[in-house]
């Protein structure tokens, strides 16, 4: 099977291709951050427009499954589109950008991550403050029992440690709804 990071690659150089602002979260952007996991989904935000979906999906059609309808949809609600890359049926969700401060300060935020030297490889993911509280969000949503979402965001934790932006982290938590999980990730990664 292709690397899901050489798939990953194909979707974020059209995003680039394009000039949509994107970046990769979820659990290819904490293990790139934390503690590498296997997974079964790839997430990115993009900031796609209505007049940018045609040169995207001609782009992308050949070796992947993209649903023009869907896409447009996803951009009139500001929700979710996926796409398949077709020779694996491997999933990537793309969450369309969203207009609030949250989302705005990720986009700020995010950092390109280079994956590989020879050749050099590039990536764009969500910082790992972004990552911690997405993951403890996405904890919460599912009703806390995901030790997933959990080890995710300890891995960054524990892999960062001192060297996080506390004060944006304590801002981010606080937007999300989280802040009681930060105080107890705190704690699981010594950091309280």
């Amino acid at each position: 099977m292709e690397d899901i990071l050489d798939i990953t690659l194909q979707v974020t150089r059209t995003f680039e291709a394009l000039d949509i602002n994107y970046f990769v979260g979820g659990s290819l952007a904490s293990s790139l951050h934390g503690i590498p996991r296997a997974t079964r989904t790839v997430d990115i935000v993009a900031d796609i427009e209505e007049e940018q979906v045609e040169a995207f999906v001609e782009r992308l059609r050949k070796k992947f499954y993209v649903d023009a309808p869907m896409i447009r949809s996803a951009i009139a609600h500001r929700s979710t589109f996926h796409i398949i890359y077709l020779p694996t049926m491997f999933k990537i969700d793309i969450f369309v950008m969203k207009d609030d401060e949250v989302s705005q300060n990720e986009l700020k935020r995010r950092q390109t991550y280079v994956v590989t030297k020879s050749p050099q490889r590039k990536v764009v993911v969500a910082s790992p403050e972004d990552t911690i509280v997405h993951k403890l969000y996405w904890y919460r949503l599912g009703d806390e029992v995901s030790d997933r979402q959990w080890q995710d965001a300890l891995g960054v934790l524990k892999v960062y440690g001192r060297r996080l932006d506390f004060v944006y982290l304590r801002q981010a938590a606080l937007a999300l709804g989280v802040p009681d999980l930060l105080e107890k990730v705190y704690k699981q990664a010594g950091l309280s």
